[in-house]
This record gives C-alpha cells, structure tokens and sequence, in this order.
C-alpha cells in the first residue's frame, strides 16, 4: 500500500513538473521589428509623422515598443525599399492588434506646394490594425507595414487634403516577392499592379525602369504592367511566388 502511494506522488508532481516546464515555454521574449514601406502614389512627397507603435495581446495586454520616431517620406520607401520605424523584445504569445500612432507634423506635396495633412478625429489616438499572429519565444519576428499612399490620401471638395492611411500588414517570415525591368525606356514610368484573386498589389518602375514587391503572400499572381501612352498595357500571367524567394520576371519589353 505504502509503495501505491509513493508512486501516486511521484506522478503527481511529475504532472505539476510538466505543467510548470509547458507554461515556460509558452512564456519568455519575442525578438520583433516593425519596417515600413510604400506603394507609390502620384504625389511629389507623402509624408508621415511616425511618434508611437503598440502591440496587443490577444489578452487586451499592451505593450510599447521602442520607436524611431520622426517625419518619414513614404516615397523614398517604393519598389522594395523599406526602413525599421520600431523594435523591442515583445512579452510572447498571441498578437492581436498593431497600433501605429501618427503626430500632427503630417503633409503631402503637389505641383511645389506641400499642404498639411488633416487627420480624421477617430484616428487621433492611433491607427489600429488587426494581426492576428503567435510570438513564438526566442524567434524573431518580422512585421512589414505596406502603405499605399495613393489611397491613403484623400482630396476635400475646399482644395484641403486628409490622411486616411490604407496599410496592409504582412509578416516578412511568409511572404515572397516580385522582381522585373521595364527596358522600354520610353514606357517610364510604368505602374505595375499584381493580384492573386484576393489582394491587389501595386507600385512604379523607378528611374531605371526596375520594380521590386515584396511582402506577397505565397500564390499565383497575375501582373499587369500600364507603360505610359503610345504602348499598350502588358499583362503577364501564371506567377508563382513562394515564401523566401524573389520570382524573376526578367526584361519587359514593350
């Protein structure tokens, strides 16, 4: 009788044992960053006041990280470009929300002229968008903001301007990306927008004709690429992108 009951203990504080070891694990840090890039849009300037960015915990636990807080041109971050806005050590575990908070230094240039940007009153304490991502324990964790400045800029009836940031989130460790050049040199610059059947994702040819996206989901996509007038508007099918590669189009010619 005596050696039953040494044995239920034993496997009673095995039990306590494994709970405590299983709960450690779901404990600890999560290395992350925040990077930031951009589609383009057909402004000579967007820029964006950057002063905080927050996680949340599928618990409704927030955490700040550390930002690199300044006035950032979205344009200088197209076609593949990107820069680290924020990073920290993050408590681990279910992340549910992303809050980029803007300042009030917000502007866009047009023709010359560079207008202030007005933000719309339910976005003054901060932009908030759903990620539903798991921090895993000692495993970095990369977070990639897409803006698209062309949509995110919105034009009043009185000749004012407002910023309504359209974002797409995307976690740099699942997603691929699209590499061609446009050698035609009289089609620049040319917009380049792909879509998979679900998302849509544009930008521009840069100085030398080349375009570079990334933060693409694994799929087939199709790319459409509108050179400017005589030519006519390319559309090349069947691309596949897969996690960690960068899918070659090669030369277009047009």
């Amino acid at each position: 009788m005596k050696s039953i009951k040494n044995l239920t203990l034993v496997l009673a504080l095995s039990a306590v044992l494994f709970a405590c070891k299983k709960d450690s694990n779901s404990s600890g840090t999560t290395p992350v960053s925040v990077r930031m890039t951009d589609a383009p849009g057909n402004y000579q300037e967007v820029n964006v006041d950057i002063i905080g960015v927050e996680f949340t915990s599928d618990k409704n636990v927030v955490f700040n990280l550390n930002v690199k807080a300044g006035v950032y041109n979205l344009l200088d971050f197209a076609n593949g470009i990107d820069t680290l806005i924020a990073s920290a050590n993050a408590p681990s575990g279910k992340l549910s929300q992303v809050r980029l908070i803007l300042g009030t230094n917000n502007t866009v240039k047009v023709d010359g002229v560079v207008y202030p940007l007005a933000t719309p009153s339910a976005m003054q304490s901060g932009l908030k968008l759903k990620v539903s991502k798991t921090l895993e324990p000692n495993i970095e964790f990369n977070l990639l903001l897409d803006f698209d400045a062309n949509q995110s800029i919105v034009k009043k009836g009185n000749g004012e301007y407002q910023l309504k940031p359209v974002i797409k989130t995307v976690s740099v460790s699942t997603s691929g990306s699209i590499h061609g050049n446009v050698v035609t040199t009289l089609a620049w610059p040319a917009t380049v927008s792909i879509n998979n059947g679900i998302d849509t994702f544009a930008t521009t040819t840069n100085t030398t004709g080349y375009f570079l996206l990334k933060g693409l989901p694994a799929g087939i996509y199709t790319a459409t690429i509108i050179p400017l007038t005589p030519f006519n508007t390319k559309t090349i099918s069947s691309i596949n992108v897969s996690v960690g590669v960068v899918t070659e189009l090669g030369a277009i010619v047009f």
